[in-house]
């Protein structure tokens, strides 16, 4: 009864603050979608850092070390890369964006191309990468009220709760939510985070270096790569792609545009490389559960933090680390839900139905389709499937796609066309849902390769034709010089 005392006051209290997040503030579009560009360092810090501690890092990360040991490194190092590369790229993203007056990730591709068909077809991939991710986010929503309240309240039901709250919020405050909500949830969450991750080794095994000795020789090879399958060539590649899409997410794009300086950027990309480091306690809350809660297969690894939270602590403490749990699942949640609704109104409303809308009218359409996206995502999470890390990544290798382009619009003299950039966007995802959908591997695909290149992510398939297809077509399509048009007149 404690821990479902503690979990309905922290749900209750992020509604509240979400809702609270409005006042003083007008929510016109901008307002509503990027906060009216007026965020400092912190608040941008924790919505960037929102992307780190979500349900797929509290439960995914913990559930991934539990079922495949050393892999699971890959979610500490891809972050960091992508954080140096934000050093770089961030700033003139946010310059263009804040000088057109840009909300939305589709926007600033529709600008930078001249093409509202390229915007509409970067918001149509946002949602299809948005929906899996909001899935997550739901799905470990749902696992962590189930097992935190000791059953008392069914994971559908948790579902459905978490989806009211965070769509009520982002009805009323949108981004403006998701930010305060962000500041409680790091702070709770660092807390259990490194708590968690030092308490449970010393207790269960009598500290790190022991805890490693047992693992490995309970279960040799546990904690190296193995030869097939996610090894270091998988490790690699995937590191390289979920680090490229890092920043396509829509939510985390649309964050850029919420900073007051560009500045900002350049100081959390030194700092965040060592927020990251605080990941490595909740691998090593998965690593001491696999020898203390043994037996977990398939999509119950994500049970293992739980499942050892349950046989350690009392109640009361299980609830506050189900509180933590939530607000993790609900920041990233309501982001999301703003970012999708966003597109959906801004990009493909507005892109495809009636350009000359007003920002008023966009604004109420993108808070009325809130509840229709969360009611999408309902739908998806109560289906079940997959685990979450295999959510995750099917959503990067929807949004890596977006990179190229990306790229190559920030360059001074960009000699790429919004036809290339289109094709080559729409070939790298139609290769991703056929991969996706049919469970293939490059392995299966290339048979011929060496082994060590049969583990590449397959997602890089898909950039890699995505790439081909850009700069082959970009090549067709380029303006040709006045002088030799009229030259081939003459």
């Amino acid at each position: 009864m404690s821990a479902l005392i503690i979990i309905a006051a922290i749900t209750l209290f992020a509604l509240y603050l979400g809702v609270r997040a409005k006042r003083g503030h007008d929510m016109s579009l901008e307002q509503w979608t990027v906060g009216g560009r007026s965020f400092g360092t912190a608040f941008v810090f924790l919505l960037m850092a929102g992307e780190i501690y979500t349900t797929f890092t509290f439960l995914g990360g913990s559930g991934f070390a539990y079922g495949k040991g050393a892999p699971v490194y890959y979610i500490l190092a891809y972050g960091t890369l992508a954080y140096i590369l934000s050093y770089w790229m961030l700033p003139p993203i946010w310059r263009y964006a804040k000088n057109h007056r840009l909300v939305s990730q589709p926007h600033f591709f529709a600008r930078k191309y001249e093409s509202p068909a390229l915007g509409t077809l970067v918001a149509l991939v946002g949602v299809a990468a948005l929906i899996p991710y909001l899935v997550l986010q739901l799905k470990g929503l749902g696992i962590i009220v189930a097992t935190a309240s000791y059953g008392a309240i069914s994971s559908t039901a948790a579902v459905w709760i978490g989806a009211c709250v965070v769509t009520a919020y982002v009805i009323v405050s949108g981004v403006r939510g998701s930010a305060w909500n962000s500041v409680v949830k790091d702070l709770l969450i660092l807390a259990i985070v490194l708590f968690l991750g030092i308490y449970l080794p010393l207790h269960y095994y009598g500290g790190f270096s022991d805890m490693f000795r047992a693992i490995d020789a309970a279960r040799p090879g546990f904690l190296t790569f193995p030869a097939k399958g996610s090894s270091v060539t998988w490790f690699q590649s995937t590191v390289l792609l979920t680090a490229l899409g890092f920043f396509m997410w829509p939510h985390t794009f649309g964050s850029i545009f919420t900073a007051k300086d560009e500045r900002i950027f350049r100081r959390n990309a030194m700092v965040l490389p060592l927020y990251q480091l605080i990941l490595l306690f909740v691998f090593f809350v998965g690593l001491a559960a696999t020898l203390k809660v043994p037996g977990l297969k398939g999509g119950d690894i994500d049970l293992s933090l739980f499942r050892l939270s349950l046989q350690t602590f009392d109640p009361w403490f299980v609830g506050v680390i189900g509180a933590a749990g939530i607000l993790t699942a609900l920041v990233p949640g309501s982001m999301i839900l703003t970012s999708a609704s966003t597109l959906l109104a801004n990009d493909v409303y507005r892109g495809m139905v009636s350009r000359k809308a007003s920002d008023a009218t966009v604004a109420k359409l993108a808070r009325f389709l809130v509840p229709v996206v969360a009611l999408v995502a309902v739908g998806f999470t109560l289906q079940g499937g997959e685990t979450i890390v295999a959510l995750l990544l099917m959503g990067y290798s929807f949004v890596t796609q977006l990179f190229p382009a990306v790229i190559c619009s920030l360059r001074p003299h960009n000699r790429a066309t919004k036809q290339g950039a289109f094709c080559g966007i729409l070939a790298g995802v139609a290769v991703v849902a056929v991969t996706t959908t049919m469970h293939l591997s490059i392995g299966q695909l290339m048979p011929f390769l060496p082994d060590a290149l049969k583990d590449i992510n397959i997602g890089f398939l898909a950039l890699a034709v995505n790439i081909i297809v850009f700069a082959a077509v970009s090549a067709v399509t380029q303006a040709r010089p006045v002088e030799q048009t009229h030259a081939s007149v003459n």
